[in-house]
């Protein structure tokens, strides 16, 4: 047939989003293994732990005992959405209401849902620069414009208040989306920088959403405040994925005030009907794997320490120490403005998989790699171990 005949396919603008790269590097790290080759996976923001054996004997227990696994409510299970509620009182101290929670597809479909439910075409949002990629990625495909805002290490690439201030001054913004700890830098956003940031959104009228995506990943005593220690205007993203370990099982939650529970639940009935009953059900026993999830947390710990004893005798000395999540964003600009190409070298020659820091950063990030710790403690020192000898030659 001619394109006479069947023209070709007229895609929206939104089809032409940008690629999330540290996909991309994974795709070819799979196709790297696929074709015999070893890697070591530094690139991807995953657990290398198999899911909480609570979660899992949940799921197998159901599927056991015959259980209907269909629908619920948009919003999740009311005993799933109760005990969300409870880990606000457990692990801050706060009150939430579990009328205000609500269980999402993972954190991706929780920030649609949000972005959906606050922004119209052309609404401003301020993100930071660097930052998770889907962010800007996202609020494009939606017609949201995303305000890319600098950071820098020097201020442990937090957000001030100032810069809020300052941006919305020159021109109106309708958000403020920030996250603590930080992917790719693992920083923590202290209090000191929180309340004001958190105050100056309430002053102005900017809606307020933290993703805290990592809590529960924090080390050398540092503690991530939730932003609901300083607003209750503000909204939380959070999921299973990271601390948990259930990436796969695509089961996270809002914290939403309560005149927002009813327009999410609306777009959520319409978007997705509900999320996956069966996670949900494994998400509700991963609250009493503590003392195994917390001994996961130290074999990431023995990892970022490993990390950070281990790239300045390569010569890779400029990088802030992450406070949390399983990632170390470092500065590799006296070997490369191009992070991309030197990814790809870096994948090809040693097997060492790492992303780019140009997925976070458009501008400075050509001189950046995320490196993730977050796999087994033999796979890293492989890694580390590999990326010596390979710098040395260069």
């Amino acid at each position: 047939m001619t394109d006479a005949v069947h023209p070709r396919i007229l895609k929206a603008l939104r089809a032409e989003v940008s690629p999330f790269l540290a996909m991309d590097v994974m795709a070819a790290a799979r196709d790297r293994l696929e074709a015999g080759g070893r890697v070591m996976r530094m690139e991807i923001g995953e657990p290398g732990f198999p899911p909480p054996r609570l979660a899992v004997e949940a799921a197998q227990r159901m599927l056991a005992e015959g259980g209907t696994i269909g629908y619920t409510d948009a919003l999740g299970l009311p005993q799933l959405r109760r005990r969300i509620a409870r880990h606000y009182k457990d692990a801050y101290g706060l009150t939430v209401a579990p009328s205000r929670v609500a269980v999402t597809i993972g954190s991706s479909g929780g920030f649609i849902l949000l972005f959906q439910a606050l922004f119209d075409p052309g609404d401003r949002v301020a993100i930071t620069m660097p930052a998770y990629p889907p962010y800007r990625n996202t609020l494009k495909a939606l017609g949201i414009t995303p305000v890319e805002i600098p950071t820098r290490e020097s201020t442990r690439w937090a957000l001030t208040a100032e810069q809020v201030e300052e941006e919305h001054a020159r021109e109106p913004l309708k958000g403020v989306l920030v996250m603590s700890p930080g992917n790719p830098t693992g920083t923590v956003i202290d209090a000191a920088t929180f309340r004001p940031l958190a105050e100056t959104c309430r002053r102005l009228g900017i809606h307020l959403i933290s993703d805290e995506i990592y809590h529960g990943l924090t080390y050398d005593g540092v503690t991530a405040q939730t932003a609901l220690a300083f607003s209750d205007e503000a909204m939380v993203v959070n999921s299973f994925s990271k601390y948990y370990g259930m990436t796969g099982w695509r089961i996270g939650w809002l914290i939403l005030p309560e005149d927002l529970v009813r327009p999410i639940e609306r777009l959520a009935q319409n978007f997705f009907i509900s999320a996956p009953m069966l996670s949900q059900v494994a998400a509700l026993a991963a609250f009493d794997a503590t003392d195994e999830l917390e001994e996961r947390r130290a074999a990431y710990a023995r990892n970022r320490a490993r990390l950070i004893d281990a790239l300045p005798a390569m010569g890779l000395d400029h990088f802030a120490p992450p406070d949390g999540a399983f990632y170390l964003y470092c500065d590799v600009g006296r070997l490369t403005n191009d992070s991309l190409a030197f990814a790809r070298a870096m994948l090809a020659e040693t097997g060492v998989a790492a992303t780019p820091g140009v997925d976070f950063d458009p501008q400075q990030g050509g001189r950046y790699l995320r490196f993730s710790f977050a796999g087994a403690e033999a796979d890293v020192e492989d890694a580390i171990t590999t990326l010596g000898a390979w710098l040395k030659q260069r």
